[in-house]
């Protein structure tokens, strides 16, 4: 099973970015522990992390059909991401959205997702723990990895 992992704009600088926010992780810790638990799913992991909506885009329309599933943090496309939302929905890949901080507990513009209506589910607020929780509920779901 393989298992896409999208990092959107700007979390190339986890861990000097506002870390009372989005914790003091940089994006290499939290690779590491996506990795760590999908070694212990028995799945193979693709990270790719740009600040371009478009490279992200070339990204998925590339590698969605030697996938089983994805998990995205689109940061800030979240809110206004309409191709990468049409990339999503196109991609036929079931997708869980992860945010690190909780996005429904800020700033009024956070709390709507254009993406959010086009993946399986979302998980917000967990920090870097929403990504392994991500990455296990979509290998469950999936009927795939370890027991």
């Amino acid at each position: 099973m393989r298992i896409l992992v999208v990092h959107g704009p700007n979390l190339n600088m986890l861990g000097q970015r506002d870390p009372d926010v989005y914790g003091r992780e940089s994006l290499e810790d939290i690779d590491k522990h996506i990795e760590q638990r999908a070694g212990e799913l028995g799945v193979e992991t693709v990270f790719f992390q740009s600040n371009a909506e478009g490279e992200i885009i070339d990204f998925i329309q590339e590698e969605a059909p030697g996938a089983d599933g994805l998990v995205i943090n689109p940061g800030a496309l979240t809110h206004y991401g309409l191709s990468l939302r049409d990339c999503l929905a196109d991609a036929g890949l079931p997708v869980i959205e992860v945010h690190l901080s909780n996005i429904y507990a800020r700033e009024e513009f956070r709390r709507q997702s254009v993406i959010a209506p086009v993946v399986k589910g979302q998980i917000s607020g967990l920090g870097w723990r929403g990504y392994t929780a991500a990455l296990t509920a979509l290998v469950e779901g999936l009927g795939g990895g370890k027991p």
